[in-house]
């Protein structure tokens, strides 16, 4: 799909990889601008105007500006057609459930666990160390992966039985993150991550997000 109009801001985060997972399952042509977070990149007098928030992801499509991760990869799936397999409800109880797991997803995992980790983990020279506040929250987050398992079968392949969903590209953003930071997760869910970054679009986006890494697709 060419869409000369799309164009991201943003690289080398969890949250930046969501948006070019999207837009590669989805085969959208794009503009990209590979800036970082606390470069000083994202404080500039243009990015600004995109963003007062100063933060990446940003997705520019023609003069519809958006950003929060979760927020762009569902407009995506919603505004354009997806490929085959992949599930985009149309109706309220469908919604539902979708938005369920990616209320959890977002807030238990990502936000209560996950930030805090990185806040007090990676950039405690930034917000200061506190050491239970991250081993609590890593804690918190394998208490929340065994909880996910109790909603599904022993062998899934993905969240929602109708197909991949943006709660997967969620999901398994959330999972590479916590596993590099050594956290449990159930050996279910580490074999449902490692069959979907072997998707092609997955590898494609991995690419560009990460430019100076190399994707290990036999573990996390």
């Amino acid at each position: 799909m060419s869409n000369g109009d799309f164009t991201v801001w943003g690289i080398g985060t969890t949250r930046t990889m969501r948006v070019h997972w999207m837009l590669m399952e989805l085969g959208v042509n794009y503009a990209f601008h590979a800036i970082q977070p606390r470069t000083g990149e994202t404080m500039t007098d243009e990015f600004l105007r995109l963003n007062p928030k100063h933060k990446i992801p940003v997705l520019q499509h023609g003069s519809h500006v958006l950003t929060e991760s979760a927020a762009i990869i569902t407009y995506l799936s919603e505004a354009f057609e997806t490929p085959a397999g992949f599930y985009v409800p149309n109706d309220s109880l469908g919604r539902s459930r979708l938005n369920e797991w990616c209320s959890f997803i977002m807030m238990e995992l990502d936000a209560v666990s996950l930030y805090v980790i990185r806040r007090h983990g990676d950039l405690s020279d930034i917000y200061g160390e506190a050491p239970r506040a991250v081993a609590s929250a890593k804690e918190y987050f394998a208490d929340s992966a065994g909880a996910v398992m109790k909603k599904l079968p022993g062998r899934f392949g993905y969240l929602m039985p109708e197909g991949m969903s943006v709660a997967d590209i969620l999901m398994v953003t959330c999972l590479d993150y916590a596993g590099a930071r050594g956290i449990a997760i159930p050996h279910p869910l580490l074999e449902y991550q490692r069959r979907q970054i072997q998707r092609p679009g997955y590898r494609r986006a991995f690419e560009r997000n990460y430019p100076e890494r190399h994707l290990q697709t036999d573990q996390t």
